[in-house]
């Protein structure tokens, strides 16, 4: 299990495969740079990215509100007609700033030059689910995000222990008010069942204990950071997963990973994430033993994952839903054109199901089919329509009646796809080559024959072809069934 590729079976289709699963995919010409450096290489390219730094700033606000104790205080001086004033001005703040957060990592997502460390922060927002719902603060959302983006290829224990201390996860599970005298057991519980264990691996009498364990650990609003209350904390003997000690918090993270199932579940959810499939009962104890060789480290891990035979299975290749993330991300990085406006974007996402810093609940979002209804399928149409042509829908054809015989009209429409930027001039000519092209950059592998010739077919009864018939035909392709997958 887990045995190299094969050196023959490397090419454009398996670079591409690595694209899309360590990333978010890309144009021809990235597939092509990718695959002439071979397997071994394309993958230390794309999981070594701390080699090289990255420049992106954040957003202007993303700092420590050094106001905050006088915020405070003077909100507590205030009327109750003051406070409501006060507290509109923060709220309408805050959706200011979280519209700006998700545009921003979107973008990043679509330019960055790491997009593993991209695809792998994506993965811990949605296994550690936080919403800002909740949260009620756009600071501390970034804040986590950015604690994924810089320890997500770490050693899990770090990783996990970062995460749960992390200012926005006390507030999210309540942890921040965790007394001796009255235990969270919601924090304690979904330590156990959500991130590190799975259901059945611990007992009600775990979760009591753990919660003991946690006592203390707090979030400090004034000053935006975790503390540790010891007069908060329950010293006692706690008895956990079968162990007994004068646990801390510290400690029990240290008791679930260090048990015989956990670096199966969290592996499990690894090669789910990035295969798109539960793996066999073979290749998860494979998977788990592979971490565990490693020393629990996610980065060496993720190599021997992308180098592997399993990985680029023709049951793994092309048969993952595409999220609406990847999906909007994907389709702008392939088109080589920009995300619409923030709120826009944000808007479509709402749409399609995954609104990025709101997941439905703590565990995040389901994936795979559940991507797939009638009314998310339906806005990813309309989107790519919107992507493709830059204009509504409804106005998408008024300039087709413009056109003149035998005068193909080459410039974009406002807003429109670049086409000049990546057609050649044969396929302004030629329909069976510019299909292909097409193809290779949408699809990155033929089109099923059934497809292919719906396409011919459209495409012929439109020669000589103008933009706005290859748009056209570029958003009929992006609705396709196979569109959807990667």
């Amino acid at each position: 299990m887990l045995s190299p590729l094969a050196p023959a079976k490397w090419g454009f289709a398996s670079a591409a495969h690595l694209l899309n699963r360590a990333g978010f995919g890309g144009p021809p010409k990235q597939i092509d740079q990718l695959a002439s450096l071979g397997l071994e290489k394309a993958v230390d390219q794309l999981v070594k990215f701390d080699q090289n730094p990255d420049l992106t700033s954040p957003p202007a606000w993303t700092k420590p509100d050094s106001d905050r104790v006088k915020e405070l205080q003077e909100f507590r001086k205030a009327s109750l007609e003051e406070r409501k004033e006060l507290q509109k001005v923060r709220r309408r703040m805050q959706r200011n700033h979280m519209t700006e957060l998700r545009h921003w990592w979107l973008n990043r997502m679509v330019s960055t030059s790491h997009p593993l460390q991209e695809k792998l922060t994506l993965f811990w927002h949605g296994h550690f689910a936080t919403s800002v719902q909740k949260v009620k603060d756009a600071y501390l959302m970034w804040r986590q995000n950015d604690l994924f983006r810089r320890q997500g290829a770490g050693e899990w224990l770090a990783l996990l222990t970062e995460v749960a201390k992390d200012p926005a996860m006390l507030v999210w599970l309540d942890q921040g008010q965790s007394r001796k005298e009255n235990p969270n057991e919601n924090f304690a519980r979904e330590v156990m069942e959500l991130f590190t264990l799975g259901e059945g691996q611990y007992t009600e009498k775990d979760v009591t204990e753990a919660a003991r364990a946690f006592t203390g650990w707090a979030y400090e609003r004034a000053d935006q950071r975790f503390v540790v209350r010891p007069r908060w904390h329950d010293a006692g003997t706690k008895t956990i997963l079968g162990q007994s000690g004068y646990w801390t918090g510290n400690d029990v993270l240290k008791l679930v990973v260090s048990q015989p199932n956990a670096p199966e579940f969290i592996t499990q959810k690894l090669w789910n994430f990035f295969a798109g499939q539960p793996p066999s009962a073979e290749l998860s104890q494979a998977l788990a033993s592979e971490f565990v060789r490693h020393g629990q480290e996610i980065r060496p891990w993720l190599m021997t994952v992308f180098r592997s035979e399993e990985f680029y299975s023709p049951t793994v290749m092309r048969q993952q839903v595409k999220s609406p993330v990847f999906w909007l991300v994907n389709s702008a990085r392939i088109l080589q054109r920009e995300l619409p406006p923030a709120e826009a974007t944000n808007n479509l996402l709402r749409l399609m199901g995954q609104e990025l810093f709101a997941p439905p609940n703590v565990k995040g979002w389901d994936g795979g089919l559940a991507w797939i209804t009638t009314n998310n399928l339906l806005t990813r149409y309309n989107s790519a329509e919107y992507l493709v042509s830059g204009e509504n829908p409804l106005n998408y054809a008024t300039n087709r009646a413009k056109k003149g015989p035998n005068q193909p009209r080459r410039l974009p429409l406002a807003g429109a796809v670049r086409l000049d930027a990546w057609l050649e001039e044969e396929d302004w000519v030629d329909p069976e080559h510019l299909l292909r092209t097409l193809e290779t950059r949408l699809f990155q592998a033929p089109l099923r024959e059934k497809q292919r010739a719906n396409v011919r077919e459209y495409l012929a009864s439109r020669t000589p072809l103008d933009t706005t018939d290859i748009l056209h035909a570029i958003r009929l392709l992006m609705s396709t069934p196979d569109f959807q997958l990667t």
